[in-house]
């Protein structure tokens, strides 16, 4: 198996990613930033985790914040 030195997300669950997005910025400020359905109505992990697993251009999006998240930690 070849190591994903440059892949930042390697070994980061979805579910964790947004456990830390939701903590850090909350779901209205994410629903802001990305206006999907499961992070303005009713807000949950499970629901986001459903939606965000068949709908590969919002995880590209949720992924591409959490690396800014991490950044902006520093």
């Amino acid at each position: 198996m070849e190591t994903q030195k440059n892949n930042p997300l390697h070994g980061i669950k979805l579910e964790q990613i947004l456990t830390d997005l939701e903590a850090y910025y909350g779901w209205e400020y994410m629903g802001t930033i990305i206006n999907i359905k499961c992070f303005n109505d009713r807000p949950s992990i499970k629901s986001s985790l459903k939606f965000l697993r068949r709908t590969p251009w919002a995880r590209t999006k949720v992924e591409y914040m959490y690396l800014k998240m991490l950044k902006n930690k520093r």
